[in-house]
């Protein structure tokens, strides 16, 4: 398998960015998984800018196939006293594939401390757990998964991930590539896997600055009420081993078939 930080060590610099090939491994159909597509464009956006504070936002859309040789590119939107606002698009032969905005904020003196988010009440899974990974040759096979299936309704997915290799990268890239890892939540709706899914949009808030886990691992949960006509709109929440949630998401999904 391809690590990440192997990936982003061999990139070549460009202006305002870098080119690196997408490795079949980490595919997911025709294009790369929206994960690793994520952690490329936050490395070009932290390599943009100096001093950045944490990232507590990321506005993503998935726009097209992205497979190859493929150019990561950064701009600086907006430097303001408090909030650094960075948008970055990578583009392959076949044009723009993806654009996201990164928000990045420093810790704000607040008359407001208010916090009613659910801690999560699952423990990783130990040490001699049977973990499992997906086929080779496909973005899963980089990941660690332990499933919690007791506890999920019929739209639903609730599982432990991690990267099976982590060292080398930043708390928040190694945390951006594997929040996307579940399967959209109308998937679990199938009987069989003959429908294709595709996500269209994503976006990520954090709740903490600068995430931190034990041992690489992330409850990640998704859920979606309504998958009509083509298009699903789901919720998502991930939270490190300790049961503190660290992000809030929503994402789009088209569905074929």
């Amino acid at each position: 398998m391809s690590a990440l930080a192997d990936i982003l060590a061999g990139s070549r610099p460009v202006e305002g960015g870098f080119q690196v090939d997408i490795p079949a491994d980490w595919l997911q159909g025709r294009t790369a998984y929206g994960g690793l597509s994520s952690a490329l464009a936050l490395h070009a956006a932290k390599l943009s800018e100096v001093d950045l504070p944490p990232l507590r936002s990321a506005l993503v859309a998935f726009v097209g196939p992205l497979a190859g040789a493929v150019t990561v590119t950064a701009q600086r939107l907006r430097r303001g006293r408090n909030a650094v606002f960075v948008e970055s698009t990578i583009t392959s032969e076949a044009g723009l594939g993806y654009r996201a905005t990164f928000v990045f904020m420093a810790d704000l003196t607040s008359a407001i401390a208010y916090d009613v988010t659910t801690p999560g009440d699952h423990r990783p899974p130990p040490a001699d757990a049977e973990l499992y990974t997906g086929p080779t040759g496909f973005f899963t096979g980089n990941f660690n998964f332990f499933d919690m299936k007791a506890h999920v309704g019929p739209a639903e997915w609730l599982r432990w991930g991690r990267l099976r290799e982590r060292d080398g990268l930043d708390p928040e890239t190694h945390l951006i590539a594997v929040a996307d890892a579940l399967p959209p939540a109308a998937f679990a709706l199938l009987r069989d896997n003959k429908a294709a899914m595709s996500s269209l949009t994503w976006i990520v808030n954090l709740l903490v600055p600068r995430p931190e886990t034990a041992d690489g691992w992330w409850l990640l949960h998704s859920r979606t009420d309504r998958a009509f006509a083509g298009y699903s709109s789901q919720r998502m929440t991930v939270y490190n081993a300790d049961g503190v949630p660290v992000i809030e998401a929503m994402q789009g999904v088209a569905m074929f078939g």
